[in-house]
């Protein structure tokens, strides 16, 4: 990955407390797995950052090196690297999600 890729990364992650690296935007998602992810932000009303990955070849594959993770989308809460579509879904089933935004003193609609 280039350093220009890297930074792109790197500057979003630390200038948005959530930022979600996704396909398309919050409101117009081009995949249902980025869709997802970003509903269930919005249905916890939570201010987020959304990254259109497909505007930019490098981003798309530079984010899944940065992460060391094979899928889009990916949520970072806080700098850390939170989880993809599934590990997501399930937090926010199981009131986990909730939890880590409480402990990161992020607010949320409950």
């Amino acid at each position: 990955m280039d350093q220009q890729t890297k930074d792109l990364i790197s500057n979003e992650i630390n200038e948005n407390e959530i930022c979600l690296f996704m396909k398309g935007t919050p409101d117009a998602p081009q995949c249902g797995f980025s869709m997802a992810v970003a509903n269930i932000l919005k249905l916890m009303d939570v201010k987020f950052k959304g990254v259109n990955v497909l505007e930019n070849q490098n981003l798309r594959e530079g984010i899944k090196e940065f992460s060391d993770w094979p899928t889009i989308p990916q949520l970072y809460v806080k700098k850390e690297f939170v989880g993809g579509c599934d590990i997501i879904k399930e937090m926010y089933a199981s009131g986990e999600l909730a939890k880590h935004f409480e402990d990161n003193q992020i607010s949320y609609k409950k």
